[in-house]
């Protein structure tokens, strides 16, 4: 018996021991991630409604052509796009931003930091259903904490019905997230050998340049798996404009279009899965072209700083 014919598992019949072990797996996967996923795009090219008894029809890229180039359904479909590209580069970016400084804050060796790492991280395991209702019942016209301290001057709570209500989901999907992104970069803060900042603080390093010549560099890994999820979260985020707003023009994003459209949400009563579906497979394009272009780039830093 030669080398390469034995394994861990031994030779013969063993060798297939590995593949029987990961057979479950695979096929778990098979069957819950690919199979609904090539389904997905076969309905793209179907008038598939979802009801039962209701006939399925091959209409080729009609769906696509409808979502991108015709009348103003495209139109609404195009600015809900230009919206969900918007909601990703705020939401990454100050998410990004606020999730980092507080890491550094309960980083340090300060009273009760215990206690605040909890209290940013609560909102996170909250869950969107029970964080947009929590925001809804805040800001509620007429009857919510802010109707009636706005009240106390003479003004109105409109946030969630006005032009502004976009935004408020926006700080409502970072209050929600912002500490999960805190606890990555306070994992990687973790990992920081104390010596590094001991000889930087010997060497007449003020603090932020302990921070900027020593902690960022170190925690490369962190910020590149903060930034990926960041901008493949907010790209896929939906549930919150559900909850805090519902389905209407100005302030839905492209997730929210491929259930409303599948689950007759529009207004228009009618069930469209298969345009769904393909209001689905480009969502899944741009999240694949963000995706891998976020990823060559953090691949790239993390060669320059990391080697």
């Amino acid at each position: 018996m030669t080398a390469h014919q034995r394994t861990l598992f031994g030779a013969g019949r063993r060798r297939l021991t590995p593949w029987l072990l990961l057979a479950p797996g695979v096929g778990f996967y098979l069957l819950m991630g690919i199979g609904p996923s090539l389904a997905t795009t076969a309905y793209s090219f179907t008038d598939a409604t979802g009801l039962r008894g209701l006939p399925i029809n091959w209409v080729g890229f009609e769906n696509y052509d409808e979502f991108l180039l015709q009348g103003a359904r495209s139109r609404d479909n195009l600015d809900a796009l230009q919206r969900t590209l918007i909601f990703m580069f705020l939401v990454t970016t100050i998410q990004f931003g606020i999730g980092l400084l507080m890491a550094v804050l309960v980083n340090q060796n300060i009273r009760g930091r215990l206690f605040f790492r909890t209290i940013f991280f609560v909102p996170y395991i909250l869950g969107a259903v029970v964080q947009g209702l929590m925001w809804k019942l805040f800001l509620r016209p007429g009857a919510g904490p802010m109707h009636t301290v706005l009240g106390w001057v003479g003004m109105e709570s409109q946030f969630l019905t006005g032009p502004s209500a976009f935004y408020w989901v926006i700080l409502v999907q970072i209050w929600a997230n912002a500490g999960f992104t805190m606890v990555v970069f306070l994992a990687g803060m973790q990992t920081i050998p104390a010596d590094l900042n001991e000889a930087a603080a010997v060497d007449g390093c003020t603090g932020w340049q302990r921070f900027r010549h020593v902690t960022w560099p170190q925690l490369t890994p962190a910020v590149n798996t903060n930034l990926l999820l960041n901008i493949i979260g907010s790209l896929q985020a939906w549930m919150l404009f559900l909850v805090l707003t519902g389905y209407k023009n100005g302030t839905q994003v492209l997730g929210y279009v491929v259930y409303a459209e599948g689950f007759g949400q529009t207004g228009t009563g009618s069930f469209r899965q298969g345009y769904a579906a393909a209001a689905s497979i480009i969502l899944f394009l741009l999240v694949l072209v963000l995706g891998i272009t976020a990823n060559f780039w953090v691949n790239h830093r993390e060669r320059k700083y990391l080697g």
